[in-house]
């Protein structure tokens, strides 16, 4: 028996729902604060841009939420296509976004990130393939072929070049395979081929690399290498120390008003936040991307089936490691990789992306109960 569609709805999670709209208004009004004075139209236009993408993505939300996410694992075979699809066709069309080099935009009508997309079809492709493999979960072929399934979107990934959310695509696989009971030691195995394997393909993949990668990376270990690769961690810093613990207030920072900060609107929102908002306001920050990522993690352990606790396990990973990532680079504890701050860093696909996680999220939460 079926459960009629309002009592679906009863469940819901208001909370982690208002707390996305939070969020996401909050990113709206500080790119708005990062993007003032700007007089470069594409800047300009981030403001406007983002509450377009925010309303479509609010509305691919509720669409995925009211979907049963089981009807989505029915289709896998299709979204591997599709996603696998899209990857090709930005590498062979695609253009570069915000005068970078990375080849990661297609235009359909409005420029999107196919990379962005992948990050959610991978978490329903894995996770029915995960789902099917339950009880095979332990044996190497299984694991084998779970890399290989994640590793061929990634690979097109890297061929971007974005190594950024190919790091995205790993730490999503490793959750998802606990999530699905791969037992610890397999995955402590997993890692420890990993660390013998990396020193003898870092030669390699160093040399194909592309040279402003290599000045991220070396900046962020050797930080006077590289003055003008360090350039925006320093600011970052300084803009961060700025905000003491209340911060200058709103479009009142120094550092983000006088233009020192670069990229201030997406890889170094967080700095624009700390200087604006403080201590305090960061904090606050943090603890609602937080509950925003417990909520997900709460749908993963009442989830009915293992393919809805998988896709709320690979949702809360990319939110929690994207999160995790961005505010360590802004501290400089992390090289600077692109990744942009869940919600709040300009950029429509990532905001569609990020909302269309937190719909499959509902969706699993909704359906919690057996009917």
């Amino acid at each position: 028996m079926r459960s009629h569609p309002t009592s679906l709805w009863r469940q819901f999670d208001f909370l982690l729902f208002a707390i996305t709209i939070i969020l996401t208004i909050f990113g709206v009004l500080m790119i708005r604060s990062a993007t003032l004075d700007a007089i470069d139209p594409d800047l300009i236009a981030r403001v406007p841009n983002q509450i377009r993408y925010g309303l479509i993505s609010l509305v691919v939300m509720f669409a995925l939420a009211a979907l049963d996410y089981r009807l989505l694992g029915g289709i896998h075979e299709w979204l591997y296509v599709i996603m696998v699809g899209l990857l090709i066709a930005v590498l062979l069309f695609g253009t570069t976004g915000d005068g970078g080099i990375t080849q990661g935009w297609l235009n359909l009508g409005i420029p999107i990130q196919p990379a962005e997309i992948a990050k959610v079809l991978i978490i329903v492709t894995l996770g029915r393939f995960l789902a099917d493999n339950f009880e095979r979960i332990d044996r190497w072929g299984t694991i084998f072929r779970s890399i290989v399934h994640l590793g061929v979107p990634a690979a097109l990934i890297v061929a971007q070049p974005d190594l950024g959310m190919t790091i995205v695509f790993g730490v999503m696989w490793f959750v998802m395979v606990w999530g699905a009971g791969l037992p610890i030691k397999r995955i402590l195995q997993a890692v420890a081929i990993v660390l013998v394997v990396l020193p003898l393909a870092a030669p390699v993949v160093w040399s194909q690399m592309e040279q402003y990668q290599r000045d991220r990376v070396l900046s962020f270990i050797f930080e006077d290498s590289d003055p003008d690769a360090a350039y925006n961690i320093r600011q970052a810093r300084i803009s961060i120390g700025s905000g003491g613990l209340l911060g200058e207030g709103y479009a009142q920072g120094s550092q983000n008003t006088g233009r020192f900060l670069r990229v201030r609107h997406t890889d170094f929102i967080f700095a624009v936040i700390a200087e604006e908002f403080g201590f305090v306001g960061c904090v606050v920050i943090m603890i609602l991307l937080g509950v925003v990522i417990l909520r997900i993690l709460r749908g993963a352990r009442l989830a009915v089936d293992p393919l809805g606790s998988l896709i709320c396990y690979g949702v809360a990973a990319f939110i929690f490691f994207q999160t995790f990532v961005s505010i360590g680079m802004n501290l400089g504890l992390m090289p600077v990789t692109g990744l942009t701050l869940p919600f709040i860093s300009s950029g429509g696909t990532s905001l569609l992306s990020t909302l269309a996680g937190v719909g499959l999220a509902q969706s699993v939460i909704m359906r919690r109960a057996r009917v």
